[in-house]
């Protein structure tokens, strides 16, 4: 399958690390944690550990560790739908298509639950027919721009002369939680909103991009390392130390069974979810020879924004040039499962 357009969309409301130390300490959930869990919180929001701003889109942040579930969840239905059609509209009018146009649309999340899915949302604001292919992909973590794009050119496959959108949004503020779990802090200095719409089509687009080549490792053993769990009504992130580690030996193990295919292109550059400064760290360590430095600034404008993180890591890596003749550049996504997914974009 081939890129037509790739647009990313980010809420107006961008906040340093140091406004969002300065968030918690206004904030009652101070008087919840212990001393330990506040020290650490300020070391990470305080200091640069890779993270310069983060962009939220929740209306009103600055009681976001104090509402409900059901306030938690309204935000989610309000907010994702809406970021996921400003990127979506943003790509079509690159791609020069209309609503109309559009056959299938596949939106990927895993920050909140809608039934129907986000994909009817999105549909109505736009426009689209009523008869558009809608197909939700929810519980794949950080991880599922990927396999989403995978399940998109399954349908291109079924029908090549259709007109594909695969969105990958998440509103993490929606699932921002707090108590003395290590973990559960680091992840909360980590994570901003965003959403990421790519357009694909049989044919070659503009940039005469092509996507193929998808691969998946699954290690269900490391379940409880990297997952949501519901406490009290709210989505609570595990997050395990051992994740760094876990992520760079699954991206070298998918890495090296695809350059060891015969008769494949090298590989010239690597675009990788941008999960954290020590992820990448020990993902350029493992995976020696590739430069990480587009997720890198991602991460530092952005946040972690989840599943739209490698797609926002490609769209900073095609301003600067694109795959040419000498190979391939390869993406790579991973998170809950213990998952991780990768496939090429080249000409």
């Amino acid at each position: 399958m081939y890129l037509h357009a790739l647009a990313t969309a980010l809420p107006p409301a961008a906040f340093t690390q140091a406004e969002c130390w300065d968030i918690v300490q206004r904030s009652e959930v101070r008087l919840r944690l212990n001393r330990r869990s506040l020290l650490t919180l300020q070391a990470i929001l305080r200091h640069d550990r890779g993270i310069s701003t983060r962009h939220f889109a929740m209306s009103d942040i600055e009681r976001v560790f104090s509402l409900t579930p059901d306030e938690l969840n309204e935000a989610f239905r309000v907010e994702a739908p809406r970021l996921a059609a400003r990127a979506l509209a943003s790509a079509l009018t690159q791609a020069g298509l209309g609503a109309g146009q559009v056959d299938a649309l596949l939106i990927c999340t895993c920050t909140g639950y809608l039934c129907p899915g986000v994909t009817s949302y999105v549909a109505e604001q736009l426009g689209l027919r009523t008869d558009v292919f809608l197909q939700d992909l929810v519980g794949l973590g950080c991880g599922a721009a990927i396999p989403c794009l995978r399940a998109g050119q399954a349908i291109l496959a079924a029908q090549p002369a259709a007109v594909v959108a695969c969105v990958a949004v998440e509103v993490c503020s929606a699932a921002f939680y707090l108590d003395d779990d290590p973990g559960v802090l680091v992840s909360a200095c980590l994570f901003g909103d965003g959403a990421a719409a790519t357009i694909w089509r049989g044919t070659p687009g503009p940039c005469g991009l092509r996507c193929d080549s998808f691969t998946t490792l699954h290690q269900p053993e490391n379940r409880d390392r990297i997952r949501f769990e519901m406490k009290g009504g709210k989505l609570r992130n595990l997050l395990d130390a051992a994740v760094p580690k876990l992520a760079a030996a699954a991206v070298e193990t998918l890495l090296a069974g695809e350059r060891n295919r015969a008769g494949v292109r090298s590989i010239t550059h690597m675009i990788a979810h941008v999960g954290g400064r020590d992820v990448l760290d020990a993902i350029e360590k493992s995976c020696h020879g590739f430069d990480l430095t587009a997720s890198r600034e991602v991460l530092r404008e952005c946040g972690n924004v989840s599943s739209p993180s490698v797609l926002f890591a490609l769209e900073r890596a095609l301003r600067d040039g694109s795959p040419d003749e000498k190979g391939d550049w390869w993406l790579t996504s991973f998170g809950a499962g213990f998952s991780a997914h990768g496939c090429r974009v080249g000409l």
